[in-house]
């Protein structure tokens, strides 16, 4: 969402029209990226197709870049961005958790709907597994969520822990994403030979 709150109002039912269109287009965009396909995402973990990691790290670089930008210009007031209290163990345990959900599955929430979508059986079953998985801690681990929320810290970002300039930052992650892709071009060429024929 663009916070543009503070200079555009929008009707509840054009909002949910524009979230609805914006979230099919997406999904089509990733579907036809081959990115609703178990096999093109667990080739990340084999090291011989990375396309998914370049496109998620070229998009957070790119999301940085841009609202730093429209920040600077004054288009976007950054204290409207809500950002999500961190509670370090719980981030921990949750990464580790959703990435074993990813090997093992072969989907994330995301491309296991586009997958849904396309009609792949295993992505129904990932996605009753996610339902199933929700229900369990909605039902029974009440009391982590409140662990959670209690020991939580509000507006933890890398300039306020560190000082420095959100500018500077931007500037790091870009040069991080041109180092990152030179080097997952390194590791498709160096494990291609795992790469299944077809």
């Amino acid at each position: 969402m663009l916070p543009l709150a503070s200079s555009v109002e929008l009707a509840t039912g054009t909002f949910l029209l524009l979230t609805l269109v914006g979230g099919v287009a997406f999904g089509v965009v990733l579907e036809r990226a081959g990115f609703g396909s178990g096999c093109k995402l667990t080739a990340v973990f084999y090291g011989y197709d990375m396309s998914v990691v370049k496109v998620m790290f070229t998009a957070i670089v790119t999301a940085m870049a841009g609202l730093w930008l429209l920040a600077s210009i004054g288009v976007i007031d950054m204290q409207e961005i809500y950002i999500v209290p961190t509670n370090y163990t719980a981030q921990l345990v949750g990464g580790l958790v959703f990435g074993a959900g990813f090997v093992i599955g072969g989907y994330c929430p995301g491309t296991a709907v586009v997958a849904c979508a396309a009609g792949r059986t295993d992505a129904w079953v990932f996605a009753l597994g996610i339902l199933a998985g929700i229900a369990f801690y909605a039902w029974f681990m009440s009391g982590v969520e409140q662990w959670i929320r209690a020991n939580a810290i509000d507006d933890v970002t890398l300039p306020s822990l560190t000082g420095i300039a959100a500018g500077w930052w931007v500037a790091l992650f870009v040069f991080l994403l041109a180092l990152a892709a030179w080097g997952m071009g390194i590791a498709e060429r160096a494990f291609a030979r795992l790469k299944p024929v077809r």
